[in-house]
C-alpha cells in the first residue's frame, strides 16, 4: 500500500522533546517532507540513537536547528519561538515534550506531581499559548499539535498523575482550538498508545512485568505495541492541508487499544 507524502517545503516546525523517541521520528519526518526543523529539548543527545536529531536531518539534506529548552519556563518557550523567526516563524508547533513518573497514589510526593504536570501539562499550555500569540503577531496563522496520550481518556494502573497530566493535555487542545479558531490556527492532538520508548520507560518493574504478562492492560488488537515510526505520520497529516477543516481532535494511534 502507498503512503501519503506531504509537502512542508517553505514551512518552520518546532518539535518540542524532539532529541529522542516519537519526537526525534516526528522531527525526522518533517525534515524528510522539506520542512525546516527546529528541534528543542533539554539536551540534544539522543537516548535512542547516536547522532542528535538536527544533525540527522541535515545529514540528509535538509535545514535544521537544535535550541536547548525547558519546556516548564514560558520565557524559555518564547526564545524557543523567537528563534524561529530567523527561519520565517513557525507554521507549526508541536508540543511533544513529555515525561512519566511512575508510583501509587497512595506515595507519590508532591515534588513528582508537579514535576510531571510541569512538562506535559504546563509545557502544552504555554507552548501553544506562545506559539499562537507569535502566529498573530505575525498575521500568519498556522498549526499546533501536541501529543497527548491513551491516558488522555483511560486510567492505568499506578499513572493517576500521569493520566491526569494527559487528560489536561486534551483539555488544553480541545478550548485552544475552539478559542484559535475564529483567528484561524487549528489545535489538534495525537493520542500515542503501548509506544515502545514510553512502554518500557518510566514504569515501576512491578508495573512492567505485569504489562508483560497481560495482566495489567488490556490487548492491543492489532497484537503488539507501536513504535514512534508508526506515530509520527500522525502528526503530518494534522498539520498539513488536508486536515484544513480538522480541529480540537484527538488522534488515537494505538492499534486499536480504546476500541474495548
Amino acid at each position: 500500500m502507498g503512503r501519503i507524502r506531504p509537502d512542508f517545503a517553505d514551512e518552520t516546525v518546532i518539535v518540542t522533546g524532539g532529541a529522542s523517541g516519537i519526537g526525534r521520528e516526528v522531527s525526522l519526518r518533517f525534515g524528510d517532507a522539506g520542512a525546516t526543523v527546529i528541534v528543542a529539548d533539554l539536551d540534544d543527545e539522543p537516548k535512542d540513537a547516536d547522532v542528535p536529531t538536527h544533525e540527522a536531518i541535515e545529514e540528509n539534506g535538509g535545514t535544521a536547528a537544535f535550541v536547548e529548552t525547558d519546556v516548564t519556563d514560558r520565557e524559555q518557550l518564547r526564545s524557543l519561538v523567537e528563534a524561529a523567526r530567523e527561519f520565517g516563524g513557525v507554521d507549526v508547533m508541536v508540543n511533544n515534550a513529555g515525561l512519566i513518573v511512575n508510583g501509587s497514589i497512595l506515595e507519590l510526593d508532591p515534588e513528582d506531581f508537579d514535576a510531571i504536570h510541569a512538562v506535559n501539562a504546563k509545557g502544552v499550555y504555554f507552548g501553544t499559548q506562545v506559539a499562537a500569540n507569535d502566529m498573530l503577531d505575525r498575521e500568519d496563522p498556522g498549526v499546533i499539535v501536541n501529543t497527548a496520550s491513551i491516558s488522555s481518556n483511560t486510567a492505568q494502573f499506578e499513572q493517576v498523575q500521569y493520566d491526569s497530566s494527559k487528560g489536561a493535555v486534551r483539555m488544553i487542545t480541545r478550548g485552544a482550538a475552539l478559542e484559535l479558531a475564529e483567528h484561524g490556527i487549528r489545535v489538534n492532538a495525537v493520542a500515542p498508545g503501548q509506544i515502545a520508548t514510553e512502554f518500557t520507560e518510566g514504569w515501576s518493574e512491578e508495573a512492567h512485568e505485569r504489562a508483560q504478562s497481560g495482566d495489567l492492560i488490556k490487548p492491543v488488537p492489532l497484537g503488539r505495541a507501536g513504535t514512534p515510526e508508526d506515530v509520527a505520520s500522525a502528526y503530518l497529516y494534522l498539520a498539513s492541508d488536508d486536515a484544513d477543516y480538522v480541529t480540537g481532535e484527538l488522534l488515537h494511534v494505538d492499534g486499536g487499544w480504546q476500541i474495548f
